[in-house]
C-alpha cells in the first residue's frame, strides 16, 4: 500500500503509539511539505518515543517553516524526556535557529542531565553563534570530560580566536582524543599561540595527530 499524507494521518490519529511511531517513520517518504504539517502532530504526542522521532526528524524538515519550528522545538526543549529535550537542542543546531540561543542556555543551566547539557555545548558549535563563547568556556572547565571533549570541539567550530588561550592547557593533555579534538580546534582558530602549538602536534606520538597537524602546518606555510 503506497504512503500518503491521509494514510499517514490516519496512523498519527491511531490510539496505538506503534501506529503513530510508524507513521513518524513514513513520513520520509512524503513531500517535504506534507510531512512538515503531519510532523507537527508528532512532535506533541502524549507517547515520548513517538515525540522524539519527531523531534529528530524535524532537523530536516523544519526548513520548510523556520519561525514555526522554532516555536515547536522551544516547547520540546521544556519536554518532560531528556532525550526529546536533547533531541530538540540537536535540531535547533541542524536548523541553525540563533533566536533559540537564550533558551538552550537556560536549559543547559537549570538541567542536571549530562545527555542535555551535551547536546547543547555541540549544538552551539554546530550554530556558529558567537554569543554561545562563554558557555563553551564554562563547560571546559566541567568535570565530565566528555562534555570538556565536546567543548573543545564546539570552540573550534565557533571559530572565536579567544579560545585559543582556553584550550592550550589541554594541549597536553594525556588523553591522545582530547589532544586530537584541540588540535583540530586549533587548525580552525588563527594566532602565533596556535601555531606553536599545532608545531608541537606535529611531533605527537599518535600518528594520526601528528599527519594532521603536519597536513594543516604545510598547507598555511
Amino acid at each position: 500500500m503506497s504512503v500518503t499524507p491521509e494514510s499517514v494521518g490516519e496512523l498519527l490519529a491511531s490510539q496505538d503509539f506503534g501506529d503513530r511511531l510508524l507513521a513518524v517513520n513514513q513520513i520520509r517518504q512524503l513531500e517535504p511539505g506534507d510531512g512538515f504539517q503531519l510532523l507537527q502532530m508528532a512532535v506533541e504526542d502524549s507517547n515520548p518515543r513517538v515525540r522524539y522521532a519527531a523531534v529528530s526528524q524535524m532537523s530536516v524538515l523544519g526548513q520548510q517553516n523556520p519561525s514555526q519550528a522554532i516555536t515547536l522545538l522551544r516547547g520540546r526543549l521544556r519536554d518532560s524526556e531528556m532525550d526529546v529535550q536533547a533531541a530538540a537542542a540537536d535540531s535547533i543546531a541542524a536548523l541553525k535557529l540563533t533566536d533559540a540561543f537564550e533558551d538552550l542556555q537556560q536549559l543547559y543551566h537549570s538541567t542536571s542531565e549530562w545527555l542535555v547539557q551535551l547536546s547543547i555545548i555541540a549544538a552551539l558549535g554546530e550554530m556558529g553563534d558567537r554569543r554561545g563563547f562563554d558557555l563553551l568556556a564554562e563547560a571546559l572547565n566541567s568535570e565530565n570530560e566528555l562534555l570538556q571533549t565536546v567543548a573543545i570541539g564546539s570552540l573550534g567550530e565557533l571559530g572565536d580566536d579567544r579560545a585559543v588561550q582556553l584550550l592550550m592547557p589541554f594541549a597536553s593533555s594525556p588523553d591522545w582524543q582530547i589532544r586530537y579534538r584541540v588540535m583540530q580546534a586549533l587548525c580552525r582558530l588563527d594566532g602565533n599561540a596556535s601555531r606553536s602549538a599545532l608545531e608541537v602536534f606535529a611531533q605527537d606520538e599518535v600518528e594520526q595527530i601528528a599527519q594532521e597537524a603536519k597536513n594543516y602546518l604545510a598547507g598555511t606555510a
